[in-house]
């Protein structure tokens, strides 16, 4: 290729990457430019973080461009996906059964679609991992075959199993890095994230002043209240406390400072008595603005979008169907007909550390249950999960669709990740460069 054309080639992937961020982020970046451009930097870091805050990009590659996928044939076409799995999409919670449990977290970009696509984010992920580890493409190939060949073998054993919510990552089963989050997590105490967060006013506990929160204004205050007050009817019955207490109200605060994936969304803390009056039960809430999912630019939305009051009803309702046991305070509500996401801010949320994770055989023992821990999302569910978007037995619907083909799945999904991670890599350049040049949304001056 000559570098006439070289150039050509790189200039309309540009436009391409530019364009579609643009598309996905416009309304966010005008709102807080501020929060974007610490977003693009923190993008700007390395590959990887790149491609944790292009969700938008993957799905218009995926999607927009028609890559064949032989395997998503029938109902397997059409399941709860995560939207936006990887390496650093996974940790530690505790579930409404009071157990540690080690499973997929953050279900903003969850949706309807092929059970492949989470197979292929995934890998595409892990490629881009073990190449920032500098580990030879024979290690990161057999990485992601032992990924993809625990995720076919726990599909497997929901089909034998009689009861599709056997299977958990918790204290008793796990070793290695995995365990070593639990541990932490089991070692965390709410007095500890309230002391950090709170301070104590006249007897009761306050939101600490602090550069990430903001006092809101009467009209605003009255409007998160009243948006508190509608998302108590969301939460299920079940999980509903019966003590009045629980949910009184204490103090709201503004909130920014999130991950790459909700810079720009209007967030609150809410601050509720919980379960005594003793100052270490109180609880802290997280009221989130949920973003239009990835996945949804580039498909027939309207009957998914039909079902739902908004996004932040859909993002409780594809958690519910993707995590078992799910947080009992998980809810929704909205304020200007804008949909929230409530859930609890939870001290035990503990993320898996790859840093220490050098060797491919350490690495392999715990992709092998990452695989695992995705079958289970894609195949079990919340017993609160009411939905009938997906009235099917999933696991079924996979092993249908693979049928004999699983060698061949494999060495498809292997085959995406490293190209697709090549991508990645050339599109970081392409994107730090764009950014540079103030082309993408907001400039790089402030």
């Amino acid at each position: 290729m000559s570098d006439s054309s070289k150039a050509s080639g790189q200039q309309a992937r540009t436009d391409v990457i530019v364009s579609v961020l643009d598309d996905a982020f416009a309304p966010l970046m005008k709102a807080d430019p501020t929060a974007f451009r610490a977003k693009f930097r923190t993008m700007a870091r390395d590959p990887h973080a790149f491609y944790r805050g292009t969700a938008c990009l993957f799905f218009h590659d995926v999607l927009a461009e028609g890559i064949d996928d032989p395997f998503a044939t029938g109902d397997a076409a059409r399941i709860w996906v995560h939207g936006d799995l990887h390496v650093e999409n996974f940790g530690t919670y505790l579930n409404s059964d009071g157990r540690l449990v080690f499973d997929v977290n953050d279900f903003d970009e969850a949706y309807l679609g092929r059970f492949t696509w989470d197979l292929l984010r995934f890998a595409g992920s892990l490629a881009l991992m073990g190449w920032q580890k500098a580990l030879p493409e024979g290690d990161v190939t057999a990485l992601t075959e032992s990924y993809l060949r625990a995720y076919l073998d726990q599909v497997r054993d929901y089909v034998e199993s009689d009861d599709d919510n056997d299977f958990s990552l918790h204290l008793d089963n796990t070793d290695g890095p995995i365990r070593d989050a639990l541990v932490t997590a089991r070692q965390r105490r709410r007095a500890d994230l309230l002391d950090a967060n709170t301070a104590e006013v006249d007897g009761v506990r306050r939101f600490a002043d602090h550069p990430s929160v903001r006092r809101l204004g009467v009209t605003e205050q009255a409007d998160v209240v009243a948006a508190f007050q509608a998302y108590l009817d969301t939460i299920p019955p079940r999980r509903r406390s019966d003590r009045d207490l629980f949910y009184e109200l204490r103090d709201v605060v503004g909130k920014s400072g999130f991950g790459i994936g909700s810079a720009g969304l209007p967030a609150y803390n809410l601050l509720v008595e919980g379960y005594s009056q003793a100052l270490d039960n109180d609880v802290v809430l997280s009221m989130k603005q949920a973003n239009v999912p990835a996945i949804s630019r580039f498909v027939d939305a309207k009957e998914v979008d039909r079902y739902f009051d908004h996004e932040g009803h859909r993002t409780v309702v594809s958690q519910r169907a993707l995590q078992v046991h799910t947080d009992p305070l998980l809810g929704h509500t909205e304020i200007g007909g804008v949909g929230y996401v409530v859930s609890e801010v939870s001290p035990y949320e503990v993320d898996l550390d790859w840093t220490s994770l050098t060797e491919p055989s350490d690495i392999e023992q715990v992709v092998a249950l990452l695989g695992r821990a995705t079958a289970k999302i894609h195949c079990a569910s919340d017993e609160d999960s009411t939905e009938d978007l997906v009235d099917l037995q999933v696991e079924e619907a996979i092993t249908e669709a693979v049928g004999d083909r699983e060698d061949e799945l494999v060495a498809w999904v292997v085959e995406f990740g490293a190209s697709y991670a090549a991508q990645v890599r050339d599109d970081h350049a392409l994107f730090v460069g764009a950014f540079r040049e103030g082309r993408i949304g907001v400039t790089a001056t402030a």
